[in-house]
């Protein structure tokens, strides 16, 4: 057996050129189809992470203008939401499983700790909230229906605001911050999965309303949905469109009346774009290796014209068809072995790398990274997979010129030019 194997590696010294050429447009095919993979990945997670921060299948609804006379009142009409829009549409709007109205408190409220102070958003939301936007807890809790009932001072703060207010204190829950100068109790403390640097602040919406002099308004609305689909999300929003069209007496045709973001009908929309990518990387990826396979079996039918004499001499003395076509193939199958493995690890060596310089520009403030491009990385069994394909079919492709060597007659071969 180890001369077996000394007999193929001295053969292909003999041709170095011709197999590390081969080697290469094989191992080539393998790091694209790898790197392309990864990308592909990492473009995909960049899009999920827009996503990161809220449930699917949920609806944000924001208050706008008219944009066109109706019912015989004016165009320009500020459409102002108020807790009578969250009853009527929790109580008509079919199909939703939560529902909650939000108020800001200004742009940036003065936030202070005993002689720690900053200015950061301060947002007035129900208890349904929570199971809406997509929050990390890391003590305590989210709001809940008694403090909304009860009109209770309490806050959901951020960690980033924590960390810079309340410096040494090990447990912020239970402790008081003032908003604009008004003691608040923390009972939460979380941070947002999609930007962990945010710095946000929510209270119940009650409070806010009544503490801040927000009377009843709202400023807009989040729903999570029973849909499955944008077809069924689609439907919900029609129907929404359609209620508060009917309350607040503006055309349901008006667009810049109210603005509607349904995230399940963007995320699906996404997802199609990079099945899309994703098909044509594959297209890609394969049409290389099918490069690499071509440029094996050519360079075997090179490899055997130019042995036909040795092979007729082998043939003379005694060797049987069947030995030289395991010759010819375990020369096909090393080259590609070997090759294919090469590439494999360069390119999960490669997207290794470069996740490393991503997280760490991300570490280092490129926040904006995380929407773009993050964690690139290909699946460790498709990788495999691909490789023992080429493989594969690197043999087949050795095959025919293994089997047109075995059938040289020795004589024929012999007299060769």
């Amino acid at each position: 057996m180890i001369d077996y194997f000394e007999e193929i590696i001295s053969t292909l010294k003999q041709n170095k050129l011709r197999a590390i050429m081969t080697g290469f447009s094989v191992s080539w095919g393998i790091f694209m189809l790898i790197i392309l993979l990864g990308s592909g990945k990492g473009l995909e997670h960049g899009m999920e992470y827009n996503f990161s921060n809220t449930v699917k299948n949920s609806i944000w609804v924001y208050s706008g203008k008219t944009s066109e006379s109706y019912d015989g009142l004016k165009a320009g009409r500020r459409i102002q939401f108020t807790n009578e829009d969250y009853d009527m549409l929790k109580q008509k709007l079919s199909g939703i499983d939560n529902i909650s109205g939000r108020l800001y408190l200004f742009d940036e409220l003065m936030v202070t700790y005993k002689n720690e102070y900053g200015k950061y958003n301060v947002t007035c939301v129900m208890p349904e909230f929570g199971k809406i936007k997509i929050m990390d807890f890391n003590k305590g809790r989210f709001l809940n229906y008694y403090d909304t009932k009860y009109f209770r001072k309490v806050a959901v703060v951020s960690e980033p605001i924590v960390d810079v207010l309340m410096k040494g204190v090990d447990k912020p829950v239970g402790k008081y911050i003032k908003l604009g100068g008004i003691p608040f109790k923390i009972v939460g403390v979380f941070t947002d999965p999609e930007d962990k640097k945010s710095k946000d602040i929510y209270i119940p919406l009650s409070t806010g309303q009544r503490v801040f002099n927000g009377g009843n308004k709202i400023r807009n609305l989040a729903i999570s949905t029973e849909a499955t689909t944008v077809a069924g999300n689609k439907k919900i929003e029609n129907q929404l469109r359609n209620l508060l069209a009917r309350k607040h007496r503006f055309s349901v045709d008006d667009k810049k009346a109210i603005y509607v973001n349904n995230t399940l009908e963007h995320f699906k929309q996404a997802q199609g774009a990079f099945a899309g990518i994703n098909g044509f990387i594959w297209v890609i990826g394969v049409m290389t290796i099918i490069a690499g396979i071509v440029g094996v079996s050519n360079i075997m039918i090179i490899l055997v014209k130019e042995r036909t004499k040795e092979i007729g001499i082998r043939k003379a003395i005694g060797a049987s068809p069947g030995s030289v076509v395991r010759l010819i193939l375990s020369e096909s199958i090393l080259i590609t072995s070997i090759a294919g493995f090469t590439g494999l690890l360069l390119g999960m060596g490669v997207l290794f790398i470069v996740d490393k310089i991503v997280s760490k520009a991300i570490e280092n403030g490129a926040d904006q990274m995380n929407y773009i491009f993050n964690h690139p990385s290909a699946d460790f069994n498709i990788a495999i997979t691909a490789t023992l394909v080429l493989i594969l079919a690197g043999l087949i492709a050795g095959y025919v010129p293994a089997k047109r060597a075995a059938a040289i007659k020795p004589i024929e071969a012999l007299h060769d030019e």
